[in-house]
């Protein structure tokens, strides 16, 4: 059997922009999302702090070392600009799989720069 599990985890990153005229997604800064082993067009899920909204989209990749982080579409109609975020990414692992792995957890401060990685 396989079992959906947090795969990583980006906390306390801050929305630097958003903007409704594109179609949908959330830009991350690509060095950073590359630290939390996202991939283009992954899945992941956006909890927003602000107010409890919880989205689901995919990750596109911004210009890295810039702290870029993007609300597109939609979901900026419930995200705004200082909001505090969580982004999850999860897999599918097996019982014997699951034993051995633990979620990459990546803390940034308030220039969506990285202040711990465990």
């Amino acid at each position: 059997m396989l079992r959906l599990f947090c795969k990583s985890k980006i906390q306390g990153l801050v929305v630097t922009k958003t903007d409704i005229n594109y179609q949908g997604s959330i830009t991350i800064d690509s060095a950073l999302a590359e630290k939390a082993d996202l991939q283009p067009y992954e899945m992941v899920q956006v909890l927003n702090l602000a107010n409890g909204m919880r989205i689901e989209t995919y990750y596109i990749p911004g210009k890295g070392n810039q702290g870029e982080i993007c609300l597109n579409g939609a979901a900026a109609r419930w995200f705004q600009v200082g909001d505090r975020i969580i982004v999850l990414s999860t897999a599918l692992f097996s019982e014997g799989e699951k034993r051995s792995a633990k979620p990459l957890v990546i803390i940034t401060d308030e220039k969506n720069k990285i202040i711990k990685k465990r």
